[in-house]
């Protein structure tokens, strides 16, 4: 028995390998897939017509969610009245929440029902939401319509991360996630940027009296920009070509019209079982999600960093962004040339240590420079976690378990990432009275003194937490390893 083969009772571990189904379907003739010495390229994955759909939708989709999260931020702070500040953090929470508990079940329902469908829905009514967002007068308000929209987020980002092994060849898939991650993060500057000029338009169009029943404003114009983009984006989805798997071989509930939940939560439990079983899988679950709790702790604790340690002030913390950001993007364009050439589990697991030992080094610096420098080399190696390990999750999942299981990497990612926001202001606190109180601060390291406030340790736990990931995901892969050389060829 290997790690792969369940234990008796258990679900099938299944896998996808090249010539599969899925590989089949992403080759296609020269317009919708990109063969022989093209593949080479990552940016030939734009000769396949159906990506580059997927893409722009994405890219049309995720400007317009910044700006409206920008847009419901400035009202949520506006109608919060004498507490603003309760008010955006109720809103963002409206958004954070509800995956710990629907996404594992939207996960179900994704590989039950037709993706391009729950795409194209998914963006129609999001549209629909952020229009009526323009008429919005109280928190609750807000609060609830945020809720709705991140249901529908919920059941939209595993559908597209399930479909996007259908449409491209997999030894493309590296490329893909490369786009998609500048598509969903790399979009935010655009979005920044649209947010004041159509400010400074809503200026000019509330002078406009036929415009009055609109409500124009700086919010509510933004609001009706982003619900153009989500339908734009519903109508490049709705050309797609993806293929819908034949209904019988769907999940489906087993009384007809009646809702079978027993089979519900056998769905859901085959899906989590299946992380367990699945050694890559395990390991690129370790290695994303737990790594986010340390590497999540840099944006609460950043600006504390640059104040109290370097004395840069948050001057200082905006380098640390911009260095982050550009990380990312100089990892992704090595990630996109030299995806043909490398050994994708393996670089994942260098990826996770390289970024554990980079923050490690970035918290002991007492200048900008080098600390910027440092976060630039995180930045390239999150990076590079990020794609790889979506990729190997793409390589790995069979077809019919890809949204449960991309469902509870989300889930995992939501929570890990709220612990880190959430713990790490207060473990500085409690490990800078500790310093105090034991070291005076500060401690001599041969001969040098070197300060130790509860900021500085916090990180260095947060790189810790990294490399303890890392250790993980490499322990997993070498059980892996070591149970399919026992079960022999």
């Amino acid at each position: 028995m290997t790690a792969t083969d369940p234990e008796p009772g258990s679900p099938p571990a299944r896998r996808v390998v090249a010539g599969t189904e899925d590989a089949a379907l992403a080759g296609g003739d020269s317009g919708d897939g990109a063969g022989g010495a093209d593949r080479d390229s990552s940016l030939s994955i734009f000769r396949s017509r159906q990506f580059l759909r997927l893409w722009v939708a994405q890219v049309v989709s995720a400007t317009g969610d910044w700006l409206g999260f920008i847009a419901i931020t400035i009202t949520a702070a506006r109608v919060g009245g004498g507490t603003p500040e309760a008010a955006v953090g109720f809103v963002v929470a409206a958004r954070i929440v509800p995956g710990f508990f629907l996404a594992p079940l939207a996960g179900v329902l994704v590989d039950r029902w037709d993706r391009k469908k729950v795409m194209v829905v998914c963006d129609l009514s999001r549209a629909a939401v952020l229009a009526g967002l323009a008429f919005v007068d109280t928190v609750w308000q807000l609060v609830v319509a945020s809720l709705v929209l991140e249901v529908f987020t919920l059941l939209w980002s595993p559908a597209k991360e399930a479909s996007v092994p259908n449409i491209v060849s997999r030894d493309q898939l590296t490329a893909a996630n490369s786009l998609s991650l500048v598509a969903a993060y790399g979009t935010f500057p655009v979005a920044s940027a649209m947010a004041i000029g159509l400010a400074k338009l809503a200026t000019q169009l509330e002078k406009v009296s036929a415009l009055d029943a609109l409500r124009i404003d700086q919010e509510s114009l933004a609001f009706y920009v982003d619900s153009i983009t989500f339908l734009a984006s519903a109508a490049l989805i709705a050309t797609l070509g993806l293929a819908s798997r034949p209904k019988e071989e769907r999940r489906r509930t087993s009384s007809g019209r009646r809702i079978d939940f027993g089979q519900t939560f056998r769905e859901l439990k085959e899906g989590w079982e299946f992380i367990f079983i699945d050694p890559v899988v395990r390991a690129v679950n370790v290695g994303l999600a737990t790594g986010l709790i340390g590497g999540g702790m840099l944006v609460p604790l950043g600006p504390v960093f640059s104040i109290e340690v370097l004395g840069a002030g948050l001057a200082g913390f905006s380098s640390f962004i911009t260095a982050l950001g550009f990380g990312v993007a100089v990892g992704i364009v090595l990630l996109s040339v030299f995806q043909g050439r490398i050994r994708k589990v393996s670089w994942f697991v260098g990826a996770v240590f390289g970024a554990g030992f980079s923050l490690l080094l970035a918290a002991a610096m007492s200048s900008l420079a080098a600390t910027v420098v440092l976060v630039g080399a995180l930045g390239i190696c999150a990076g590079g976690v990020y794609v790889l390990g979506f990729t190997l999750l793409h390589e790995t999942v069979e077809d019919e378990l890809r949204g449960r299981i991309f469902s509870a990497l989300y889930t995992l990612v939501r929570l890990c990432i709220l612990i880190a926001f959430a713990i790490g202001p207060f473990l500085a606190a409690l490990l800078d009275g500790l310093s105090d109180r034991y070291f005076d601060g500060d401690i001599d390291v041969l001969g040098l003194d070197v300060a130790i406030p509860g900021v500085r340790l916090t990180l260095w736990l947060a790189a810790l937490i990294i490399l303890l990931a890392g250790v993980l995901a490499l322990y997993s892969l070498r059980l892996g390893e070591r149970a399919s050389e026992e079960a022999g060829p």
